[in-house]
């Protein structure tokens, strides 16, 4: 059995859509990141950077966290969603699914922390870390122009984690940014279409998570603020 560490975030949609996929058998564990429940010391004997996605495979007794280390793992225990043993195809892989753990995610995540949760004065910063999310997404689209999946012939772990970051694009470049992506929208569609990808975004009514972005959730998730002396709350 798989103990999965989920909230119903990017990172963690991509384990989940991974397990739904191969049918390998889990068990959810919420973790309630706006209550910063990851900051507990059971948690963070588990994870100690704080974050999720995290597993526990009490087969093998594993434990991994970071999305893309967990998607590489489950998918070599699997044998499932893996591109074909090529050393040309397997560099490929692991560049493109690094690509998207160190340029797409963290990026993105900053994209969207500049433009919805920070305070003013934001121009500087919301303008880098948007540049830089949007050129890492129109790289994907750019390759997406020439092939059907990011790597190889067949959906595998790296279209996996493309996907877990997608469903987020309105969010983080704005409500008109999937006409500028048009190769990117048809992979999200395609994969969205998936029933796994539709069971594993249901996996968020899964829990009552708490959704307010309110004094405790900031504090939770930017612990930072507390170096200013303020609390920051966004309306």
């Amino acid at each position: 059995m798989i103990k999965f560490y989920y909230h119903p975030s990017p990172n963690p949609a991509k384990i989940a859509l991974f397990l739904e996929e191969s049918g390998l058998p889990y068990e959810l564990v919420p973790v309630d990141t706006q209550k910063g429940e990851q900051h507990g010391a059971a948690y963070l004997a588990i994870n100690p950077n704080a974050k999720t996605p995290a597993i526990v495979d009490e087969e093998t007794g594993a434990v991994v966290f970071d999305s893309n280390a967990i998607l590489l793992y489950l998918a070599e225990k699997s044998g499932q969603f893996l591109p074909a043993p090529d050393p040309v195809v397997r560099a490929e892989t692991l560049s493109w699914l690094m690509f998207i753990a160190t340029g797409i995610g963290p990026f993105s995540g900053q994209a969207v922390h500049f433009r919805h949760f920070a305070p003013e004065p934001k121009i500087y910063a919301l303008n880098r870390y948007d540049f830089e999310a949007w050129r890492h997404w129109r790289i994907l689209d750019a390759r997406l122009a020439e092939r059907q999946y990011l790597v190889g012939k067949d959906y595998s772990i790296v279209d996996m984690a493309f996907w877990g970051w997608a469903r987020a694009i309105p969010f983080i470049l704005g409500d008109d940014a999937w006409d500028a992506l048009p190769n990117v929208k048809r992979l999200f569609d395609e994969i969205n279409a998936r029933p796994a990808a539709q069971r594993a975004d249901n996996l968020k009514t899964a829990h009552a998570f708490k959704m307010a972005m309110d004094a405790e959730t900031m504090a939770a998730m930017y612990p930072q603020n507390e170096r200013l002396g303020t609390v920051v709350v966004v309306d």
